[in-house]
């Protein structure tokens, strides 16, 4: 099957609630919603051919009513905590997909908290999900904070190392860099065994999608909106 033959849906959930930053999904970015950089990047894929919300909230349904984005499926408000999973968000999602007659051959997950993914980072993501006939695929990066200086911490203060190195070593460059991060700006898969697996994500199983870190950041807390916007001014 190629890319222009696949339905391939991309769901971007952004409910109305945040911890970090009130309101995250609509707050600005240089001058522009966190929200709209996903829609941007989606709609300028070559193989994406849907492009659907998920959320509670009336002021992110009419943004993305603005933007061209298919607002149909309403998230059910035992969704739209902050308790509330991603699997069970998607799994709550295909189930409605089904009852339309609308299951895709792929289902991509745009989370809006990845600014700068680009429309390039989710077609090369497709692409390597349908020439290698996967099942399901996660975007990662190699990690920044590196385990050989990471700690783990027990409740009584004891405290050890996340890996250690073969040899000691001190200097960067003699870091085994085989460890990445799951960043949450990408997560593909097909919505058979997804409903079969019931998550995105399942260990020796899920295959890697390599990104470099900062096509990868996540924005969380205010200190990462400081960080994407600096970036985006370097560009300008």
């Amino acid at each position: 099957m190629s890319q222009t033959q696949a339905k391939v849906t991309a769901l971007i959930p952004a409910r109305g609630g945040s911890k970090g930053i009130p309101k995250k999904n609509l707050f600005p970015i240089m001058a522009k919603p966190l929200l709209q950089y996903t829609f941007e990047a989606a709609q300028a894929s070559k193989y994406l051919t849907h492009i659907m919300l998920s959320t509670e909230d009336e002021e992110i349904l009419h943004f993305a009513n603005l933007h061209n984005i298919d607002t149909r499926y309403r998230r059910p408000t035992h969704l739209s905590s902050d308790q509330a999973q991603t699997n069970d968000v998607v799994k709550d999602f295909l189930m409605w997909l089904q009852l339309q007659g609308e299951m895709p051959d792929i289902l991509v997950l745009l989370q809006p908290t990845s600014p700068l993914r680009s429309a390039e980072d989710i077609d090369r993501a497709i692409t390597q999900f349908q020439e290698n006939h996967l099942d399901s695929l996660v975007s990662v990066h190699k990690m920044t904070e590196h385990p050989y200086k990471s700690l783990e911490v027990s409740a009584d203060g004891q405290w050890h190392f996340l890996a250690k190195p073969e040899t000691d070593t001190t200097r960067r460059q003699d870091y085994d860099e085989r460890f990445y991060t799951i960043n949450g700006a990408l997560y593909l898969v097909k919505p058979e065994w997804f409903l079969q697996e019931g998550r995105l994500v399942v260990e020796g199983k899920t295959k890697l999608f390599e990104m470099n870190p900062i096509s990868g950041m996540d924005v969380d807390e205010l200190v990462d909106v400081f960080k994407v916007e600096a970036y985006l001014k370097m560009l300008a």
